[in-house]
């Protein structure tokens, strides 16, 4: 499946993966794949994200000018944002 949409993706130094949301995997219709164990998501205070627990990724091509790379998303609830990529 091939997404062609221009996307505003947040660049973040603190984030800790890469990042998509779960709606807009739902709204595009992008497959995903499940992971062999959950992972527990902390919100900076310590306590547990409400969201819950990550369980899925999604396997997509990420395109920026002449460059592309293929990369590993793991789906969460990240309220405004579609994509969240660790910048280091």
């Amino acid at each position: 499946m091939t997404i062609c949409d221009t996307i505003m993706v947040l660049l973040d130094s603190r984030a800790m993966g890469n990042f998509i949301d779960k709606d807009f995997v739902c709204m595009k219709g992008i497959s995903t794949w499940s992971i062999s164990c959950l992972i527990l998501v902390y919100n900076v205070d310590g306590s547990p994200n409400e969201a819950g627990q990550i369980s899925k990724v999604v396997d997509i091509v990420l395109c920026y000018k002449t460059h592309s790379k293929r990369t590993l998303l793991t789906i969460f609830s990240l309220g405004k944002q579609s994509i969240i990529l660790r910048y280091t």
